[in-house]
């Protein structure tokens, strides 16, 4: 028999993911005849979704441009990468407490307002124009990018049906995948007809635009404040409990990890390709073409596992371990053009298949109510990664060591998959010890 909403409220049980309603507080919860889940779950999915692929815009929204900025505004490419010092900085600083927002005053009305101040600050810069307003216009940018994993994940944990959530992860990140290998050419493709201004301002009003979307959509009632109020009084996250747990700590160190290799792959592997493999620039373009495309679908199909398993953990350390071998196969090999495009597109593929199980790691370790915070805290290794690794990849390109460039990617692949495992253990060697206690 399936209980009733209410009844599970009585009994002092949060609701689950796939219970919560999707609409706005007070209203009572739709469901399509003959459906098993809440109306307007496709609707989150998609607008979500569309939310990530515009964020993942905003953030390449500046690097496609350098070349037309440094003529505009007479500076160099180093002033011009402090922009992006900036945005990094201010987004990881901001992550965790925004993540406490949207727990506080909902996800839809903090992802509603990083569309928007995303989009501003974007038009901004290529409205005013000037040096001191390119940093603080990044500056603004970062504080918008920071709202959209807490606020995103908040979303869609609580609306989709646990059932499903695997696979709306995977469509999730593949759309953030898509906004990466569609922003340099759109915005180098608007800049060339119209200028730098044009394209910042095209890409900042799309968000904008979204805004109008994103405030009406039906979201979970917890998402909108109820949620702490049917949570029982005594529970850690009502109580103001600790949120920084162990296992969230792992996790950040996780998600740290994972930056410094994929980062390593997706911003020097044609450098490093050219400067130590003697392959021309579009033969190393075309290699990371596939890499990109391919780790898109195998988030897809990351989805897929992800919700036919519970041992996400298990699937991302083997998945990973793969991606070691075949990057390591990389630094030591002299491979011809196609087996390298070959190699690192498989490579490519089971990164991509990660990123569900990585998302759904997160989401169990999260308390009720509190997905927001969990994921604000945990995406700032994105972050970390995202601002030391560039020092550490260029200085070994610095230092004529290209095939280190893999091999340090390497590295960091083989000690994010020691994380996934222990973790693994950790919950296995805990349940062991709660079945034994109980």
């Amino acid at each position: 028999m399936i209980r009733s909403a209410s009844q599970g409220m009585r009994e002092g049980r949060p609701l689950s993911s796939s219970q919560a309603p999707l609409n706005v507080v007070g209203e009572e919860a739709q469901s399509r005849p003959g459906s098993g889940q809440p109306a307007g779950t496709t609707q989150l999915l998609l607008l979500v979704s569309l939310a990530h692929l515009i964020s993942h815009v905003y953030i390449l929204a500046l690097p496609p441009l350098f070349p037309f900025l440094r003529d505009r505004l007479q500076v160099g490419f180093v002033e011009l990468g402090l922009a992006l010092t900036v945005f990094n900085v201010v987004s990881a600083v901001a992550q965790a407490p925004i993540g406490f927002l949207v727990d506080r005053i909902g996800a839809r009305r903090v992802l509603a307002a990083g569309l928007g101040l995303g989009g501003l600050a974007l038009l901004s810069i290529g409205l005013v124009g000037t040096y001191p307003w390119l940093l603080f216009g990044a500056a603004l940018t970062g504080l918008a990018n920071a709202a959209f994993h807490p606020a995103d994940y908040a979303l869609l944990s609580a609306g989709i049906p646990k059932t499903q959530l695997g696979r709306a992860f995977s469509l999730h990140t593949f759309a953030g995948y898509l906004g990466t290998a569609i922003a340099p050419a759109v915005l180098i493709g608007l800049a060339l007809l119209g200028g730098p201004g044009l394209a910042l301002g095209v890409v900042g009003l799309a968000g904008v635009l979204l805004v109008g979307l994103i405030l009406p959509m039906r979201v979970p009632a917890a998402q909108d404040g109820a949620d702490a109020r049917r949570r029982p009084a005594g529970s850690p996250t009502a109580a103001g409990g600790s949120i920084v747990t162990p296992a969230i700590v792992s996790l950040t160190v996780f998600f740290t990890l994972l930056s410094f290799s994929t980062g390593a792959i997706q911003n020097f592997s044609v450098a490093a390709l050219v400067g130590g493999y003697g392959i021309t620039l579009a033969q190393a373009n075309a290699v990371l073409t596939a890499f990109l495309m391919l780790s898109a679908f195998g988030v897809l199909v990351g989805g897929f596992l992800a919700d036919r398993t519970r041992r996400h953990g298990d699937v991302a350390a083997v998945a990973f371990a793969l991606t070691a071998l075949l990057t390591l196969l990389v630094a030591v090999a002299d491979l011809g053009p196609v087996v390298l495009m070959a190699v690192m597109g498989a490579a490519g593929f089971l990164s991509g298949v990660i990123a569900p199980s990585r998302d759904m790691m997160v989401q169990a370790a999260a308390p009720p109510g509190g997905s927001g915070r969990v994921f604000g805290i945990v995406s700032t290794g994105f972050n970390i990664g995202g601002a030391l690794g560039p020092l550490l990849f260029g200085w070994i390109l610095d230092h004529e060591a290209p095939r280190w460039v893999f091999g340090a990617a390497v590295g960091f692949m083989v000690l994010t998959v020691v994380v996934a495992l222990r973790d693994r253990w950790l919950a296995q060697r805990n349940s062991g010890a709660g079945t034994r206690g109980g």
